[in-house]
């Protein structure tokens, strides 16, 4: 992808990030006839398309149509509400589904390579209750290679600028209003302006523990992005923006830790934990050697739930050699024998002779395993779980060696974010509107499209569609939508900066 430096010219409007929803921001805007600045503090495009599995949903598309499929965007809406207990905003939320066949069709006409069996019901999270989930054949990169084709020629003709490498420090406002962008490009300070507004769509802040602990209450561990830092966040919050979607966490169920920081969870190992897709041989215990749930328990949800009361969010699961036998993709990706060699070797898979010796191994409380082990294998033996009503109960823990991996609530998005209204506008506490301020994408926190849950492809197809919608209507000069505006500053006019980007509070 080519980077033209930025020149010093005023710009209809500034896209901040150049992932998914600011790319769609940026190509359906120049489309309209707008001339668009896109400022991306990495070297590349795509921002977290790199590392997502791409997934978003959609009722009534012509591809669910061709696969006999009848679907509604009511079905889709009651769906989301019965998933996130009524949770999610039904403004934003109904708004993205209003538009969501639309981003399904318009990626099939773009090209768009589909996974053969999408649309499908997802189990990875509470399911649909028909198949509307759609990703690509290399997930969340078969996005990013349509926007990437649909973007060039944009870039080509001057009606997109691209600004590679460019970290935005602060935010021009003048009078209350946001007129543009101060960043860091090559080692200069550049300086761009912007006619009709400033778009941040910079992503969540999953990569931050500070930022991540003071607003999601949690500790972090995380598999997303490492640039997702929240700087579009704390520029907005400079400003007075309101931080919506607080007390709306919810972890990813279960990964195990990254073999050299603790704050991050290597995604490529990660242990299968779907009930229905590997019955479990296994228990869980936290870090005192207690069950916590049971463990064929098909709800995602109600894991997901359970986990966030557990000691830090850890949990191990603990199976005996015959365990392993019976069991496929206990870590997905990994045979019997990989597990079997790498235990002992890989951080968090612990393997001992005796369950006293891989509760000491693990940093599990001995007595409590003891006991936790001794309990459940009464309960196979009865053929009955009075303590959390597992019925999947087919064998005893006893076959040495015995295995436990620490597994840790993960994150790969943000719940919380920046407020805005139905227009996309940043609104700071008291509901007032930070004029020449929109923002689109996980910046906006998955608790506006998702709730306090997590409902398939209603983060990332949200983030494209708003990002369209903003770059369509900024594409409109500020006259024709609302009248005469004051006149945005010349370079020689004066705009206030606001403070470095500030950092996460104590």
């Amino acid at each position: 992808m080519e980077d033209s430096a930025p020149s010093m010219d005023i710009y209809d409007f500034i896209v901040v990030g150049a992932g998914t929803a600011g790319l769609p921001c940026a190509i359906f805007g120049a489309k309209a006839g707008a001339r668009v600045l896109v400022v991306e503090k990495e070297d590349q495009i795509g921002g977290t398309l790199h590392l997502s599995g791409g997934h978003m949903s959609a009722a009534g598309t012509r591809r669910q149509k061709e696969r006999g499929i009848e679907d509604s965007t009511e079905a889709h809406f009651k769906d989301i509400q019965r998933i996130s207990r009524h949770t999610a905003r039904e403004d934003l939320v109904r708004l993205a589904l209003s538009h969501s066949a639309w981003l399904i069709d318009w990626l099939q006409e773009e090209g768009f390579e589909f996974a053969p069996d999408s649309p499908r019901i997802v189990h990875g999270h509470e399911p649909y209750s028909v198949p509307r989930t759609y990703y690509g054949v290399d997930e969340a990169r078969s996005v990013l290679k349509v926007l990437s084709r649909v973007v060039q020629p944009l870039i080509d003709s001057g009606a997109v600028t691209l600004a590679l490498k460019a970290k935005v420090k602060a935010l021009l406002t003048d009078k209350g209003r946001v007129v543009g962008v101060q960043f860091a490009q090559g080692g200069r300070i550049e300086v761009a302006r912007a006619q009709r507004g400033v778009v941040l769509a910079t992503g969540g802040f999953a990569a931050s523990p500070q930022l991540f602990q003071e607003i999601e209450g949690f500790p972090l561990v995380s598999a997303a992005r490492e640039h997702s830092t929240g700087d579009g966040l704390m520029m907005a919050r400079g400003l007075g923006a309101h931080v919506a979607g607080q007390g709306t966490y919810l972890p990813t169920f279960g990964g195990l830790p990254h073999p050299d920081d603790p704050h991050r969870a290597f995604w490529a190992d990660r242990p299968l934990l779907i009930a229905k897709e590997r019955p479990p041989y296994e228990i869980y215990v936290d870090r005192f050697g207690k069950r916590w749930i049971a463990e064929d328990e098909e709800s995602i949800d109600l894991k997901e739930r359970a986990l966030l009361k557990t000691d830090g969010l850890t949990f191990f699961t603990v199976l005996d050699d015959h365990g392993v036998e019976m069991s496929d993709n206990i870590i997905v990706g990994w045979s019997k024998s990989d597990l079997r060699e790498r235990a002992g070797k890989r951080d968090g898979v612990h393997v001992a002779p005796t369950l006293a010796e891989l509760a000491r191994a693990a940093g599990i409380d001995e007595e409590g395993l003891l006991v936790s082990v001794a309990r459940y294998n009464g309960f196979v033996r009865d053929r009955v779980d009075p303590d959390f009503g597992r019925t999947f109960l087919p064998a005893l823990i006893e076959k040495p060696p015995f295995y436990a991996m620490r597994n840790h609530g993960i994150s790969l998005i943000t719940f919380a974010g920046v407020d805005v209204d139905a227009s996309l506008r940043v609104r700071r506490e008291d509901g007032s509107i930070i004029e020449g301020l929109y923002a689109a994408g996980e910046i906006l926190g998955a608790g506006a499209t998702c709730g306090n849950s997590f409902c398939g492809g209603m983060v990332m197809g949200p983030a494209m569609i708003f990002g369209r919608l903003i770059g369509e209507r900024l594409a409109i000069p500020d006259d024709v939508v609302n009248g005469p505006t004051a006149e945005v500053p010349r370079p020689d006019g004066e705009v206030t900066p606001t403070a470095e980007i500030p950092r996460p509070r104590s």
